[in-house]
């Protein structure tokens, strides 16, 4: 039997560089904020992960849509979605910031990108952070401007991105900071550009907001990055385990909160910020979150996709009840085990803590507790 496709229609948004993207033998796309994500390469998800951790790879992230705040009251909408403090954000700085509702749940967990004052725009995950934008101005009687603006990013991700970027935009890109952007020129056009990117290695987003030029600019990177060995390349699976990169609607939804998800220094408590959810958040921390977000590594055979949560149980225990479920498995060629994400129940997270999983094939792998990012002694517990 033929495995499901998906069948596109204009309700699933192409971007500006699918043309370049499918030209370069795309096998398959996930869906992002209703927008195609290019998942599928003729190379294999480890080839593909030691490629990203060598070279330098073209990511296709125009799924990451922009949810534009503009206008007086801009800034004060920005703070009351996030408890993370934005009072000394700098024009031209990008913070990662969980976004709560009245309960303290999370609803998403943009990098907010400041353009000026009275400027943000809120780089989102994957749910309808618009409308939540929307309903807060309109019932609080804000004054301020929400649209989706015509904006789709470009990631340049691995350790020769610095090199790349520079043949393109000119040396001035490598005095970009960390989780900073500037305005560059290409083709008479100034492009927004950020030293960020959905994954440990290093690199650049480039927020086109001119789609005209997708494929004029996919075309000028990808011919520059012929001698830095660059490739078609999508965020890796195994990376963002290793690393410990969460995905919302995967290891965390609104079921949870920044304290279980290991954002709490993202969350100022003391009352000096003022946010949707402060009561809520505050009450959760004076007690403790009940879960936290953990890494696991667990022994083979290579594990299937965690298409569903998988049951977590303590090694040794008498009861059968579980301690916690893996959000996102998949194999590791660093360390020879399969590595997940997993949300875990108070007094079961420490690391070194051994487990049990029940993976989806069946299997109940011997598996232990690590903190994240995962580190090379991790492997070392596992093993004794």
């Amino acid at each position: 039997m033929s495995a499901p496709k998906l069948n596109v229609s204009r309700r699933i948004r192409a971007t500006p560089y699918t043309p370049c993207v499918e030209a370069l033998g795309v096998s398959g796309y996930t869906v992002v904020n209703h927008t195609v994500l290019p998942k599928g390469f003729e190379k294999t998800v480890e080839e593909d992960y030691w490629h990203l951790k060598e070279h330098v790879q073209l990511w296709d992230v125009g799924c990451q849509r922009q949810v534009e705040l503009r206008g007086r009251d801009a800034a004060k909408l920005a703070q009351l979605m996030t408890p993370r403090s934005l009072s000394n954000a700098a024009v031209g700085q990008c913070l990662y910031a969980p976004l709560v509702d009245d309960k303290g749940a999370m609803l998403n967990d943009p990098i907010i990108l400041k353009l000026s004052d009275d400027h943000f725009w809120l780089s989102i995950a994957d749910s309808d952070v618009l409308l939540w934008a929307k309903g807060l101005a309109v019932g609080m009687g804000l004054d301020v401007s929400i649209i989706e603006p015509d904006v789709w990013p470009l990631a340049v991700q691995g350790p020769k991105a610095d090199d790349l970027m520079a043949k393109v935009f000119g040396k001035t890109v490598r005095g970009i900071r960390f989780f900073r952007f500037a305005w560059l020129d290409f083709c008479g056009h100034q492009l927004l550009v950020a030293r960020s990117g959905y994954s440990k290695q290093g690199g650049f987003e480039i927020y086109l907001d001119k789609p005209d030029l997708g494929v004029q600019l996919w075309s000028a990177l990808w011919e520059a990055g012929i001698e830095f060995n660059v490739s078609l390349g999508s965020p890796n699976l195994i990376e963002r385990v290793e690393g410990g990169l969460l995905s919302y609607g995967n290891e965390m939804t609104v079921e949870n909160n920044p304290l279980e998800c290991g954002l709490d220094q993202y969350c100022t408590l003391d009352g000096s910020v003022d946010f949707i959810g402060y009561k809520a958040l505050r009450a959760i921390a004076k007690i403790g979150p009940e879960r936290r977000i953990r890494g696991i590594i667990f022994d083979g055979p290579s594990c299937p996709p965690c298409q569903y949560p998988w049951p977590i149980r303590k090694e040794g225990a008498q009861s059968t009840e579980a301690i916690g479920k893996v959000t996102t498995a998949i194999w590791s060629p660093r360390f020879e085990n399969n590595v997940a994400l997993a949300m875990i129940e108070k007094g079961n997270w420490s690391a070194g803590t051994k487990v049990l999983v029940e993976s989806g094939d069946g299997f109940v792998r011997n598996g232990v507790v690590t903190e994240l990012p995962m580190l090379n002694n991790s492997l070392e517990v596992l093993q004794r």
